[in-house]
């Protein structure tokens, strides 16, 4: 990415946009309140041509003067077996970060705890027989494996919506099929959708009360390409969404993946990138709105790194969340910041 360069049309930048570490660098803060423990409870890992992001990598970007804890890895696609049958193949990501959550907790590294929790991959075309698939991930965890994520972000708009995902993939026989069997496992289920499907979402946790369901990304609020010429009436829509899916008792909301292009945010055509004030500044509607309905104890910060690590740098968003809650009770900060994502999570 050249700092320097002319703004691109919105559909030609990834959803993950290029990190570029030289521009990240000149912004340099120093960690606010950095005695207040940090749970990481939404990150990734993985090795694709030029966007390495490994554990070394990680690390590098977790110290940064704030106390991080322990942190979750979600499913992201990564390190899946090469042979074996098609649908047992994301075990090799669960065998892949249970080696990196072993590397952690030898105890060369530090006390941090990486990887303590996982997040594995639902495919939900698999219905019923994703048991097997469940039982498999279940046994190469290491016992750190905590809930499953699928493909379920759809939009009829190809240019928001890479994955083709079908439209009605929540509300699909075989999707209600295999989220059933992660329910009696007693596991959770982490969904990252558009506000658009904020209906969809509401109905599949109606219809598993006892399933917790966690709204990755404040619920997906859209001010991207023709939205963002509506982002009055985009916000208010996205609200009443938020609102809504609040009253369900079995919902959690991480608060995280406004780095993406999605948000509409454009700090990563900026000169410099953004100060944790600027950042703060910008997420602050949607993030209160979400603490707001949901409550300190149903909230979440997550870096979803390196996702939006595009926009911003670790310690600034770190800082910025610090700044976002600074009338907040000291309770209410623990609930945000570690509370929550740890009983969640069962850290």
């Amino acid at each position: 990415m050249n700092p320097a360069a002319p703004k691109r049309d919105w559909k030609d930048i990834p959803a993950q946009r290029e990190i570029n570490p030289e521009w990240l660098a000149l912004r340099s803060e120093e960690a606010v309140d950095p005695g207040q423990p940090i749970i990481d409870p939404h990150h990734h890992l993985w090795d694709p041509p030029g966007r390495r992001y490994l554990f070394d990598d990680l690390r590098a970007d977790l110290d940064c003067g704030h106390d991080i804890r322990a942190t979750v890895f979600i499913e992201c696609r990564s390190m899946y077996r090469a042979a074996g049958p098609e649908e047992m193949r994301c075990v090799g990501e669960v065998e892949f970060i249970a080696g990196v959550a072993a590397q952690s907790d030898s105890g060369r590294y530090g006390d941090r705890r990486i990887c303590a929790g996982i997040v594995g991959h639902v495919d939900y075309a698999l219905g019923d027989r994703f048991e097997a698939v469940l039982e498999a991930q279940k046994a190469a965890s290491g016992g750190r494996l905590r809930g499953f994520r699928g493909r379920s972000s759809s939009h009829a708009d190809p240019g928001i919506d890479h994955w083709r995902t079908p439209r009605d993939v929540l509300a699909a026989a075989p999707t209600r099929q295999a989220v059933a069997v992660i329910a009696r496992h007693g596991l959770s289920l982490d969904l990252w959708t558009y506000q658009t499907q904020a209906a969809d979402v509401a109905d599949l946790c109606r219809a598993y009360p006892n399933l917790t369901v966690i709204i990755d990304h404040a619920g997906g609020p859209l001010a991207c390409g023709a939205y963002r010429q509506q982002a009055p009436e985009m916000f208010a829509a996205w609200q009443a969404g938020i609102r809504a899916l609040a009253q369900l008792p079995n919902t959690v909301i991480k608060l995280s993946g406004l780095g993406m292009r999605f948000s509409g945010l454009d700090f990563y055509d900026a000169p410099l990138p953004p100060s944790s004030d600027e950042l703060a500044a910008a997420i602050r509607p949607w993030f209160e709105t979400c603490i707001d309905a949901f409550g300190p104890e149903r909230a979440m910060f997550a870096s979803n790194f390196p996702a939006d690590k595009g926009g911003y740098s670790y310690g600034v968003m770190w800082n910025a969340f610090k700044k976002l809650t600074a009338s907040c009770s000291p309770a209410e900060r623990d609930a945000l910041f570690h509370g929550t994502a740890r009983r969640i999570y069962a850290i």
